[in-house]
């Protein structure tokens, strides 16, 4: 079958631009094919700094002919309804309809409709032009004598060249007719602009790709990756060194060159003074570059290695000193910043925060800072923290915000309150805080484990996540501004990676405590009455629980639900502990939750899950139509049946035993103590009728029914599981 081969060649395309619109290209084409009846057998999407290119292999030559029936109105039917059966079958009149029967409807108009397919390379014709208009660009322009005109062709940069050929392997392909603005599609490209700029005539992919490499460029990106990173680790090796690997970058640079030349660059040692953060990201942001490290001591080097589009006849020394002069202004620049910073006290830096505003309800940055101290201070005795250290970490935590460094690589805030914390004489631990409590900042990212950091790290975002809710700043659907769905996460990851026991609803009520003693009158509105007595801790988790637009712990457990289900949890286990467990301590439904996972993969599990589903049906239904709760002690003298009698003492005995278990945490063992009840459930369900026509004898079976549904709660609420 045919393939086709697109490419549209262009001015440089931005190298962050160029990973989307490959996927972009490929979907809207391929998707394009299928609506249209042409299943293809397979696509690969290219792109390189100046063209984006799409192969699609085993396309049909032609649509298949299509012949549907339209059922029309009955015969009789008014006009109107006649009339529009006509123009929607495309038939200018009923002689061109057939009529058929229904025994019930009796007869009724039917247009047979036929569609005889059509080439492929014209569907084609109709299909790219209309993608390459409306191809989703995040940026796009205008270019030429017909940029003026309404409907101009706009693109990411001035297009020049547009391939597009079909047919089959054993064949010369033909050009898709078709134009763009004052482009018309054709079979030629063009090589490197500078090694090879000649045009190129290309037939089909594999003809494309070995004609553009002749003519120094690479069309696939993964493979241009491949060469940057493994000339970049050789050439590192072979001068002593060893890469510091950054996918990011080398995706950048896969981008920005057709052809890749791997050069290696030095620096004056001198500027190794600095932090290592701050000059790799110096080279990293200003010139594309990487660094290195020497193995044995496994400090940075003063090299860089860059990589050129270019083939130098010089073997690229100009290209290598025209990118030291560059760096070494750029580290001059750092290194003064750095010298700078160093001549200040991070506390000296502190008052500046007053007139900062962090959010028009939430007041300044220092306001906010003065809380954290706070909360900082209060959460250390609960997680074996010094308070007074956890207070001098979080006041100092914000200051290297204002740090010149930190104003020219934003991206560094927290590490250079580390070092500038460090150079200042600052505890360890407190300096380690300024750079960890911004942790977790994603998923895969490291989470804070020194007590220190933990308590400052929790406090900045309980703060924020108590007063963005007090202000209903909450997240709505994809919309998140403040990152406190990442901020809840953080709090959940902190709390399990070091498996703290901490009461949320208390640590609810100390941050709005903060926001209270700085007199914050949303936070009264927000809490109530019990506002009016700031120092009743106890009355202030009480009100804040209560509050019916207080949804933070019920946000805080769908977060918990997500955490769980990206470690292989099953939803509906974490929606059943959740049920009967208090969303406060995390530790605890993580533990019940595996437990409980375990449990119902056992026979005794899946069986006495059944049987609690069908006892909590029946409850649900019974209780509905009597208008009342079964809850209460069953009566013994109406315990007739062996089985049911035989449920109840089991309960009796159990019931302790599970709750015992669980109160010492030994889920498990909870777990074990219920699949002792199995066998009476399982006997109960199938010798006694709850439904009983006896209403004393039908209502004590259903209270004992509610005794298991109580008892089994203690586990989870087994209505929720599925299964």
């Amino acid at each position: 079958m045919p393939d086709l081969l697109l490419e549209f060649f262009s001015e440089e395309i931005p190298a962050r631009m160029q990973p989307r619109a490959m996927e972009d290209l490929k979907k809207l084409v391929t998707d394009r094919l299928v609506e249209a009846g042409l299943v293809y057998e397979g696509a690969k999407a290219f792109a390189t700094p100046r063209r984006i290119a799409l192969a699609v292999h085993g396309v049909p030559a032609r649509q298949k002919d299509i012949r549907e029936e339209k059922k029309g109105p009955r015969v009789g039917a008014p006009e109107a309804a006649v009339a529009g059966f006509l123009k929607s079958a495309g038939l200018t009149s009923l002689d061109q309809a057939k009529i058929e029967k229904d025994p019930k409807k009796g007869e009724f108009y039917v247009a047979v409709i036929e569609k005889p397919g059509r080439d492929a390379i014209e569907v084609l014709a109709e299909i790219i032009p209309d993608i390459a208009r409306k191809f989703p660009w995040p940026k796009s322009m205008r270019w030429g004598t017909q940029s003026a005109q309404p409907g101009a062709l706009t693109w990411v940069r001035p297009l020049h060249a547009v391939v597009a050929t079909f047919g089959p392997e054993t064949e010369d392909p033909q050009v898709v007719p078709f134009a763009l603005g004052d482009l018309k599609s054709g079979n030629v490209t063009y090589g490197h602009r500078f090694l090879s700029p000649g045009p190129i005539e290309v037939r089909r992919q594999d003809d494309w790709m070995t004609k553009l490499e002749k003519a120094k460029v690479i069309v696939d990106p993964e493979r241009r990756r491949e060469i940057i990173s493994t000339e970049a680790k050789n050439l590192a090796f072979a001068q002593g060194y060893e890469l510091i690997e950054d996918d990011g970058l080398l995706g950048e640079t896969a981008g920005l060159v057709e052809w890749p030349v791997v050069l290696m660059g030095s620096f004056d040692e001198g500027f190794l003074t600095i932090p290592p953060e701050v000059i790799r990201t110096t080279i990293r942001n200003n010139q594309k570059c990487f660094v290195v490290r020497d193995p044995k001591t496994a400090t940075l080097a003063p090299r860089f290695i860059l990589v050129s589009n270019m083939e130098a006849t010089d073997g690229g020394k100009e290209i290598v000193a025209g990118n030291e002069r560059v760096i070494r202004a750029r580290l001059s620049d750092a290194k003064f910043f750095y010298e700078t910073d160093l001549k200040k006290r991070l506390e000296d830096r502190l008052p500046r925060f007053a007139q900062i505003i962090f959010h028009q309800k939430l007041g300044t940055q220092a306001e906010r800072i003065a809380r954290i101290v706070r909360l900082a201070g209060l959460l250390a005795p609960m997680i074996k923290a010094d308070p007074v250290k956890a207070e001098r970490a979080a006041m100092l935590a914000k200051a290297d915000l204002l740090t010149e460094v930190v104003g020219e690589f934003p991206e560094l805030q927290g590490l250079m309150g580390k070092y500038y914390a460090l150079a200042q004489g600052e505890d360890d631990a407190v300096a380690h805080a300024c750079e960890d409590h911004y942790k977790p900042v994603g998923p895969g990212d490291a989470v804070p484990t020194d007590p220190i950091s933990i308590a400052v790290a929790l406090a900045d975002k309980i703060d924020t996540l108590v007063g963005f809710w007090a202000i209903d700043e909450k997240p709505t659907g994809s919309k998140d501004p403040y990152a406190l769905r990442r901020a809840a996460l953080g709090v959940i990851r902190i709390i399990l990676s070091n498996n703290l026991r901490l009461n949320l609803s208390e640590l609810f009520a100390l941050a709005t405590e903060g926001y209270l003693e700085q007199g914050k009158t949303f936070m009264k509105e927000f809490v109530g009455e019990a506002s009016k007595s700031a120092d009743d801790l106890s009355a202030l988790k009480l009100s804040y629980d209560a509050m019916t637009g207080s949804d933070l712990r019920d946000f805080f457990a769908d977060r918990l639900k997500v955490q769980l289900r990206e470690q292989g949890a099953r939803h509906d286990l974490a929606d059943a502990v959740l049920a009967v467990e208090n969303e406060n301590d995390f530790v605890t439904i993580v533990r019940r939750v595996e437990a409980l996972a375990k449990f119902l993969e056992t026979d005794d599990g899946k069986n006495l899950l059944a049987g609690t589903k069908r006892a909590a049906n029946i409850l649900r239904i019974e209780e509905k139509k009597d208008g009342r709760s079964y809850a209460g002690d069953p009566d013994p003298s109406l315990l007739k049946e062996p089985e049911e009698m035989a449920l109840a003492e089991a309960m009796v005995s159990i019931a302790p035993e599970a709750s015992a278990a669980y109160a010492r945490e030994d889920f498990a063992g909870a777990m074990a103590a219920m699949a002792k009840l199995r066998p009476a459930v399982d006997a109960f369900f199938e010798k006694v009728t709850v439904n009983a026509d006896d209403k004393a004898l039908r209502e004590n079976r259903l209270m004992l029914l509610n005794r298991m549904r109580e008892a089994t709660r203690t586990v989870a609420d087994f209505s929720k599981i599925e299964g």
